[in-house]
């Protein structure tokens, strides 16, 4: 079982646990809000059985998001992780906003408010006890897999907790002779628990639309990728999050003069060294430069492709009485502003009776009318390879 499901099938747990305790608590609530005469314990009762559409919600969510990548979602289905803490969020600031108009008004009638009885504080202290427990195991949870959306659930599961306190204040209070301090201790937790879903949900909508990283986490990943041998530099630079994963998309420039497989070796070194020491990171895409293509925009407007180099190559070979060699290969190695040109001869009877000193300063002087000419060599080798 791989780490992916692992995380799914801890995530699932959690919130399976948090429902069944929320319909405990729920109907217990309830009965003992009507037994004891506390309207806000019967409330609270009420808050608690909701929590169960967001439990189920959570579960549907991570079971769905969690599933691999396929022809409409190339990219897997993490994003609907992030809509739903985006929902949760909303639901934790709707919920802030429901206490307080309550508390409001709660404040403003708490004079003929009917008096709750002590098994009231019975209930609200043991919903206290138990949904500060599951907060705390919840959000470990969390932490640990790095799911928002359990986060968010976790808080969640707080706002019940902050509720019953609530309860149990103004249970307290009202038995006291304090009965304004129940509606007045419940503003204060509704303005906590606004800005907790408000703080859940502008994360979560600036993942949406795609926000870069922090810039010292991208120092971090730029750090590890210079240490790959090979590596000159690192630009184009474009990073996101994708539920818990960190997406990363750069180019990364290398010598010219290397092959098209080393430098895509180099790149897959990058890659590896980047998922080895962080285990956030998610997909990676590179592209492979020998130049810095953010400073040299008009490279591939200036410069000739291979079929017109190899053309006036031809040409040129014509004209230096040279045009039956065995030419094993010819390589091109583009620069920002010059191609050099190496040129591979089969290390056979005729090629040794060339001079290539002399060829190649025919060749130079022959190329040497274009903008772009940077050099050419000749060079003896043993496999023919088609141009």
């Amino acid at each position: 079982m791989n780490s992916t499901t692992n995380n799914q099938a801890e995530a699932q747990r959690i919130t399976l646990i948090g429902a069944f305790i929320d319909l405990i608590l729920g109907l217990l609530k309830i009965v003992f809000g009507v037994i004891s005469h506390s309207s806000a314990l019967l409330a609270d009762g009420i808050h608690s059985l909701s929590d169960l559409l967001t439990d189920f919600l959570v579960v549907a969510i991570i079971k769905y998001s969690h599933q691999e990548p396929d022809e409409d979602h190339p990219w897997g289905h993490a994003r609907f992780e992030t809509i739903g803490t985006v929902i949760l969020g909303c639901i934790l600031v709707a919920v802030a906003g429901a206490m307080a108009y309550e508390s409001v008004l709660a404040l403003l009638e708490s004079a003929t408010a009917q008096l709750p009885e002590w098994p009231a504080l019975v209930i609200a202290a043991i919903s206290v006890a138990s949904k500060e427990a599951i907060f705390r195991y919840t959000l470990a949870v969390g932490q640990r897999i790095k799911s928002d959306l359990i986060i968010a659930n976790a808080w969640h599961s707080r706002t019940d907790a902050f509720s019953s306190i609530v309860v149990f204040v103004g249970v307290a209070g009202a038995m006291s002779g304090l009965a304004w301090l129940d509606a007045f201790a419940a503003i204060i937790v509704a303005f906590i628990v606004a800005k907790i879903g408000w703080e859940l949900t502008w994360k979560s909508i600036k993942e949406l639309v795609d926000t870069a990283l922090p810039e010292e986490q991208l120092k971090a990943y730029t750090e590890s990728i210079m240490q790959v041998e090979g590596v000159i530099s690192v630009h184009s630079f474009k990073s996101r999050n994708m539920g818990s994963q960190s997406l990363l998309e750069m180019h990364l420039q290398v010598a010219p003069h290397l092959s098209a497989s080393e430098g895509h070796y180099i790149g897959d070194a990058a890659v590896y060294r980047l998922k080895g020491q962080f285990e956030d990171i998610g997909h990676v895409i590179f592209h492979i430069d020998t130049y810095d293509d953010e400073e040299e925009e008009n490279y591939c407007k200036t410069l000739p492709m291979r079929t017109e180099v190899s053309g006036i190559l031809w040409d040129a070979l014509d004209q230096c009485h040279a045009p039956h060699l065995d030419i094993s290969r010819l390589t091109l190695h583009y620069r920002s502003d010059a191609i050099e040109i190496d040129l591979m001869l089969l290390d056979s009877e005729l090629n040794r009776s060339v001079n290539t000193s002399e060829l190649e300063q025919q060749l130079g002087q022959h190329f040497s009318h274009y903008p772009w000419f940077g050099g050419l060599h000749i060079w003896y080798g043993t496999k023919a390879i088609k141009l």
